[in-house]
């Protein structure tokens, strides 16, 4: 199970090396959730109402906050941060994995090589996701027009598990196309393609990994939505900040397993021993 778990022992292993990538990310992309639709919705499901409206539903389930022009900037920032520091941590975990240093020294060449992938494919997740959001919206927006209150929960369940497994579905597609780009400096179509073969051997276990993930922050999220709104938002940081990394160190080293790279950091820590 080291594709569903390893990931977590490389990140609470060396987190205070990791957590200053993590620490702005985290904080514009919980400020990006739109608490007051994420708690109107949640506490109706959960008190016997499961019908909303859709745009009610829409900025519940959405990362671009329309709700007010602060909301809008803290996405556009979420955004731009996790472009930024995602392509420094992705720099820094290669070069730990390939050489066994954890340094800032000699990666500013490797940042600046991937921050046109890391733009593209974090626009690509962003666009997938939003899309995402907008179909399942309408779909539960439909199904609040049956009579049945029993038949709307039951549908809405469904609909929502369905959604979840097709999202993570196409979140595995390009997941390591970036770690591969960044490696191998293929060109994009000849990167797909390689890191689609290797991902496909591994596919069912990221699919387990990325679920584990999504349904803990969906339970906090949904079980915070009760509480008050600084208490929200507290659990959200910290759990979009322990996200961002493992998302980011899986993808390094889901690559190095499945392209049989040696980890140096693996190595020099028995070495160490």
């Amino acid at each position: 199970m080291r594709t569903v778990f390893g990931s977590w022992k490389y990140v609470f292993k060396n987190i205070w090396f990791l957590l200053p990538f993590a620490v702005v990310p985290a904080v514009f992309m919980a400020l990006s959730l739109d608490y007051q639709c994420v708690s109107a919705v949640w506490r109706d499901f959960f008190t016997g109402d499961p019908r909303a409206e859709f745009m009610e539903l829409f900025h519940a389930w959405s990362f671009l906050r329309v709700d007010s022009l602060l909301g809008l900037v803290y996405s556009i920032l979420a955004v731009l941060s996790v472009i930024f520091f995602m392509a420094l941590l992705l720099a820094f975990v290669e070069k730990h994995m390939r050489l066994g240093k954890r340094t800032m020294s000699g990666i500013r060449q490797q940042f600046l090589s991937n921050l046109p992938s890391v733009a593209l494919a974090v626009f690509w997740y962003l666009i997938l996701y939003e899309v995402w959001a907008v179909t399942l919206s309408a779909v539960l927006f439909a199904v609040s027009d049956i009579s049945a209150t029993a038949t709307v929960y039951a549908a809405d369940v469904i609909f929502i598990l369905l959604f979840a497994f097709a999202l993570i579905y196409l979140a595995t597609v390009l997941y390591l196309w970036l770690p591969c780009r960044q490696m191998t400096g293929f060109r994009f179509f000849e990167a797909f393609t390689y890191s689609y073969r290797l991902m496909v051997g591994v596919r069912g276990k990221l699919l387990l990994a990325f679920a584990m993930s999504a349904v803990a922050l969906f339970a906090l999220l949904c079980g915070c939505s009760f509480l008050p709104a600084a208490i929200f938002y507290i659990v959200g940081v910290v759990a979009f900040l322990l996200l961002f990394l493992n998302f980011c160190v899986r993808m390094e080293a889901v690559y190095f397993e499945t392209d049989k790279l040696d980890r140096e950091d693996i190595l020099r820590h028995k070495w160490e021993v």
